[in-house]
């Protein structure tokens, strides 16, 4: 009886232990990171279609916009050794943070599709998520009926004739503020990351470092800073001050899209928050009035960029996961008609429906464009150093005077690390 026990037993682990060496194949799994709160119900759908399709579990995580800078997180996953296997950054500073991390990439086929793609030392390190660009978004309906031609919107002057005008019209407009502007610490990427590039690039010739280089350096060029300097105070003055201190991103886009606002400072990104407001009246970009003199463009360039994690165990699913997006019918629906993107890639036939993509186009196939030189600080200069001063300034606890003594301080004591 007890042998019989024991033979029995000794089956059952050996069973056990040839289970053990072959074990059941879960589903195979696949996670992204990304830095555009705004179309992550478009791109969690797509992922999921994809996903089915591939036999493959994607897990997209959303991070940016009023829910904080992705680079902590992604910190914090890297030390847990929870990195993503597909992750997003947004330039040269974050590249080099990273670049012991991300996989070469030069040998993708959807490489020779694009003309933005992230290189580095001739290499090709990140897949660009779209094409983007910002001026000044504006209700073409309202300014025509304040009697505005949005063709003088191209220089300070123009820009201060234009907000006064509409200012003395706020109630036959029916909007609460000319402009709709954040300003708020958690909103400082509006404030210390594309306001700023106004700064760095506006009126200069396309991929122009010269403003760039010089800041680096330490060497300010104080009469653009105090031109820049007017240029800042003027869209705070004309915001509406509850939205410019503490509203969050749908705050300040809902302003725009319920027709509270006749400008808002963003972007084409905010394509999908307008077709989700159905906000139908005509609206395209303005330059912005930062200088002077005329600066007739707006900023142009990819956004951010995909990489993929070097030591992924995932490293071919996330590979096929981005060529897919440029070679399959799926992968165009998602980009072009889904998140409403301006898509980086040849070969995609599809054209974005969104009022604010198309004018993005319109000024790129003129030749109208600036760079997008931000990217050129490091993350912290940008959100540690700069958003609060922009946000002391829009506050009133400094004075414009003393706005542009910090930032003159900040570049020095930047050069000087």
């Amino acid at each position: 009886m007890k042998r019989t026990i024991l033979v029995g037993l000794t089956i059952i682990m050996a069973a056990a232990l040839m289970s053990c060496g072959k074990p059941a194949s879960g589903p195979k799994k696949l996670t992204l990171m990304q830095n555009k709160p705004e179309i992550d119900a478009q791109l969690k759908a797509y992922a999921k279609v994809w996903g089915e399709k591939n036999g493959v579990q994607v897990t997209i995580k959303s991070i940016g916009g009023t829910s904080g800078g992705m680079g902590p997180q992604l910190k914090a996953d890297y030390a847990a050794g929870d990195m993503p296997d597909i992750f997003a950054f947004d330039g040269l500073e974050s590249y080099k943070e990273w670049e012991n991390a991300i996989l070469d990439l030069s040998n993708e086929p959807w490489v020779s599709k694009t003309s933005v793609a992230f290189k580095y030392n001739g290499k090709v390190y990140g897949f660009p998520v779209a094409v983007e660009g910002w001026g000044m978004a504006y209700n073409a309906d309202m300014l025509a009926k304040a009697g505005i031609d949005p063709k003088t919107l191209v220089n300070l002057e123009g820009y201060r004739k234009a907000f006064a005008k509409l200012d003395s019209m706020k109630k036959e407009l029916g909007i609460t503020s000319v402009v709709s502007m954040a300003a708020s610490i958690e909103m400082g990427w509006v404030t210390a990351h594309h306001n700023f590039n106004s700064l760095l690039s506006n009126g200069l010739p396309y991929g122009d470092l010269s403003v760039v280089n010089d800041l680096l350096a330490g060497n300010v060029d104080m009469q653009r800073l105090k031109e820049y300097a007017d240029w800042v105070e003027l869209l705070f003055k004309y915001a509406d001050k509850t939205i410019l201190l503490t509203g969050n991103y749908d705050a300040q886009v809902g302003a725009f899209a319920t027709g509270k606002a006749a400008f808002l400072h963003q972007g084409n990104w905010v394509d999908p928050n307008m077709k989700a407001a159905n906000a139908t009246f005509k609206m395209a970009f303005a330059p912005h009035g930062s200088m002077e003199k005329v600066t007739d463009g707006i900023f142009v360039a990819a956004p951010s960029f995909y990489a993929i994690y070097k030591d992924s165990k995932n490293v071919e699913l996330a590979k096929k996961f981005l060529n897919d997006l440029v070679t399959t019918p799926e992968g165009h629906n998602y980009m072009v008609k889904e998140a409403l993107m301006i898509p980086a890639f040849s070969g995609i036939d599809l054209q974005p429906e969104g009022q604010l993509s198309r004018s993005v186009q319109e000024w790129s196939a003129a030749g109208k464009v600036y760079s997008w030189n931000q990217y050129y600080f490091s993350g912290d200069f940008r959100d540690k150093v700069l958003a609060p001063i922009y946000n002391q300034f829009a506050a009133g606890q400094i004075t414009k005077a003393q706005f542009i003594d910090l930032m003159a301080k900040a570049f020095k004591d930047n050069a000087k690390k």
